[in-house]
């Protein structure tokens, strides 16, 4: 398709389409003159989850162009492209390593994954961005006196392992390693603030179904 098409069927203003174009955030078109390219459909969804990643994510572009750039990597196996790509996404804060409530909170970690069996994510360790926000978060609840256990922790983190395994089948219908990769991004930016709402909706369900509306 034309650029003018791909403008159309993506409702991207051409203008937008060719700014993402200088920033790298969409591959360039196949050349076919010395001032026209053709596009596909792998622009098309492309776009889509540029838009996720700006408008949703509220990324800044060059967050955006490093995610993009790690799922296009067809150098790395598919779990680590597929790291890369999320680990890129933002996280939350990074631990104190001077707050002594840092040093309990990990010890914790260490424990939950133990107790786990997640022997991956054990050796990948604070290498992971989300493994050190993780710590982080735990090391404010114990500042803030707000104490948990870890096995109520093992029971959430076995509960989000069967919804890993539901993402991954889904991820698993696409045809590409590409298309995967993107998928799962998409999925990071618009799909855990919906989980979430879920979690409260569930709760609120329960809240009522236990104790009345009154």
């Amino acid at each position: 398709m034309r650029l003018s098409e791909l403008s159309e069927r993506s409702g991207v203003s051409t203008a937008t389409i060719k700014y993402y174009l200088r920033e790298r955030l969409l591959p360039a078109g196949a050349r076919i003159t010395a001032t026209q390219a053709e596009y596909d459909e792998s622009h098309l969804r492309r776009l889509r989850l540029v838009r996720a990643l700006l408008q949703v994510g509220g990324l800044p572009v060059a967050t955006a162009r490093e995610v993009l750039a790690h799922a296009d990597d067809a150098s790395l196996g598919r779990t680590m492209r597929l790291g890369a790509a999320l680990w890129a996404l933002p996280h939350g804060p990074e631990p104190d390593e001077n707050a002594p409530e840092t040093v309990t909170a990990r010890a914790d970690v260490a424990r939950l994954f133990t107790e786990l069996g997640w022997t991956t994510t054990q050796e990948i360790g604070e290498l992971s961005p989300v493994h050190r926000s993780l710590v982080a978060s735990l090391a404010t609840l114990i500042r803030l006196g707000h104490p948990y256990e870890v096995e109520y922790l093992a029971q959430q983190a076995r509960a989000m392992r069967e919804l890993a395994v539901w993402d991954l089948d889904s991820l698993e219908e696409y045809p590409t390693e590409a298309e995967q990769v993107e998928a799962a991004v998409a999925s990071a930016v618009l799909y855990e603030p919906l989980l979430s709402s879920l979690r409260r909706l569930a709760q609120a369900e329960e809240a009522a179904q236990r104790y009345g509306i009154t």
